[in-house]
């Protein structure tokens, strides 16, 4: 394929979906975000979207959020392909139906156009078997796959990626914690450009606590609400997935709401907020414990990029890292910047999210241009 490859990217979300078209040089030549309603996919209005100033696609990368453990890499999708990722919906059973319909739904419009899933989960084909694995039967293991696969890869993968070029040249073995928070929340460990060690695992629930998602919870809690209270395992993972986390803790998933609400001395605000920044801080540490140390924290996500407050009291906690911010820089940060306090042993970024630009570079590398 010639070089000048214009990419459609699709990125299904759990309320939206994006169409992204970007030139061969990545400047968006047109994008629309559609509405979604569950794993529907309103087929006519895709349609509507790609016939109104978009304009042609070269090739697609599609956003699929799990890989499993064959897909490791992006990969151009046929039959074959296609029907292995219907075969992972019960790994991710929130997620994956929503990428396939729009998978579906743009495949219909553009049957023609190579199209190449782009998976969250492959960046963390590289976590060595000490962070992946569970301490679980072994027969367990072998009979099903269970391990950690990690997730918000594409967005992980373009900090471990675009970090080096902020911070310039560097000496081997750069380590750094990709911190991508938003509703969904993950962090990672990367050395040289690649995932060690990451908070999500067998699904997006474990880790950080999130917007609604609880993060790390005991098992032994929720065997005991099974045992003693009749839940049932759907009802179990509604409340994990949908009422707990910010909304769970201080009755809004709105970060922004929360630190209001906090900021005004409303106690059940004060005390989410207190939840989310100790177990962000700790993972944090715990991140950098698994590489040896930081050379440089990233923040990036809507709340990452978005919220000067969630950053200082974040780094407020951890200076033992030799982390330190400048107030000002951190208060009108805009765009990609460095806010690292001069004297600082340890540096701190800000990335804005750009899966985008991630999964247009994958998609070209499998059609046959890199980039």
């Amino acid at each position: 394929m010639a070089s000048g490859v214009r990419v459609l990217v699709v990125n299904a979300g759990s309320s939206s979906l994006k169409l992204t078209l970007l030139d061969a040089d990545d400047q968006v030549i047109g994008a629309h975000e559609l509405d979604t309603d569950g794993a529907d996919v309103d087929e006519s209005a895709v349609r509507d979207a790609l016939n109104t100033g978009l304009g042609r696609a070269d090739a697609i990368g599609h956003r699929i959020v799990h890989g499993g453990e064959r897909f490791v890499t992006a990969t151009l999708v046929d039959d074959d392909v296609e029907a292995a990722l219907r075969e992972l919906t019960d790994l991710a059973p929130l997620h994956q139906p929503k990428s396939l319909a729009a998978f579906d739904a743009v495949s219909a419009q553009l049957p023609d156009i190579p199209a190449v899933a782009c998976f969250d989960t492959a960046f963390h084909a590289t976590l060595p078997e000490a962070a992946s694995t569970y301490a679980l039967p072994a027969a367990w293991r072998e009979r099903w796959p269970i391990r950690r696969y990690g997730f918000h890869g594409l967005s992980h993968g373009w900090v471990a990626r675009h970090a080096p070029r902020i911070l310039g040249p560097s000496k081997d073995g750069l380590r750094l914690v990709s911190c991508h928070v938003g509703a969904g929340a993950s962090l990672c460990a990367i050395v040289n450009g690649c995932s060690v060690d990451t908070t999500m695992g067998f699904t997006p629930l474990e880790g950080l606590v999130m917007a609604t998602r609880s993060g790390n919870v005991d098992p032994g809690l929720l065997l005991w609400l099974i045992e003693h209270t009749g839940m049932s395992a759907s009802d179990l993972g509604a409340a994990l997935e949908h009422d707990s986390g910010l909304k769970g803790l201080g009755g809004s998933a709105d970060m922004r709401v929360v630190l209001t609400r906090a900021g005004d001395g409303d106690a059940t605000s004060l005390l989410a907020l207190d939840v989310w920044l100790h177990r962000l801080r700790a993972l944090i540490a715990g991140m950098a414990a698994s590489m040896g140390g930081l050379d440089a924290l990233v923040f990036t996500g809507g709340i990452g990029e978005r919220s000067a407050p969630i950053r200082a009291r974040t780094v407020d906690g951890l200076g033992f890292l030799g982390l330190e911010i400048d107030r000002d820089l951190n208060e009108t940060a805009s765009g990609d910047l460095e806010i690292t306090a001069g004297g600082a042993a340890t540096r701190t970024l800000i990335i804005e999210a750009r899966e985008d630009l991630e999964i247009a570079r994958q998609t070209r590398t499998v059609v046959g241009v890199s980039s």
